[in-house]
């Protein structure tokens, strides 16, 4: 037999400090109030530079219809890895420009004004930026303003 079976009433007191108080919970409100001013202050400031951020736009509405014009498109493909195609044929970077001036001159000969001409960039995502660039400048150099990128819609 134990110590604490014999003596029963030592079972309650089995501790170091005697007859234990019950500790009441006690809520200490100066961390409390210290905290509800700093979100308060956070919120004030936050909500202040959301009314410099937004700008007031109304934008215009327009009763579009197709274009009468037909429009030609040239295609220039952007692979991943740099390589560049017009019109589904592999050109080198240096040729690209040469390629558009002639694209664009058989438009003028066949009197299409070059507006009517329009560049459309489909380049890979994972394509150089550089290279992107360097169809961008060909188009430039071949004196054609209208270039579209081409994108695909997330599923």
């Amino acid at each position: 037999m134990s110590w604490l079976e014999k003596h029963a009433h030592a079972k309650r007191r089995f501790s170091l400090g005697g007859t234990a108080a019950p500790v009441e919970p006690e809520i200490n409100l100066i961390p409390f109030i210290d905290v509800l001013l700093v979100v308060l202050i956070f919120l004030m400031i936050s909500t202040t530079f959301t009314r410099y951020q937004e700008l007031a736009i109304t934008l215009p509405t327009a009763n579009g219809s197709e274009s009468q014009a037909e429009v030609k498109q040239i295609h220039i493909a952007v692979s991943r890895d740099g390589r560049f195609a017009i019109n589904g044929k592999v050109t080198d970077r240096s040729q690209l420009s040469g390629a558009l001036m002639q694209l664009s001159g058989q438009a003028d000969s066949k009197k299409e004004s070059a507006n009517n001409l329009q560049v459309n960039i489909d380049a890979d995502a994972r394509a150089p930026h550089q290279a992107v660039m360097s169809a961008l400048e060909a188009a430039r150099d071949a004196n054609l303003s209208n270039i579209v990128f081409s994108s695909q819609t997330k599923k």
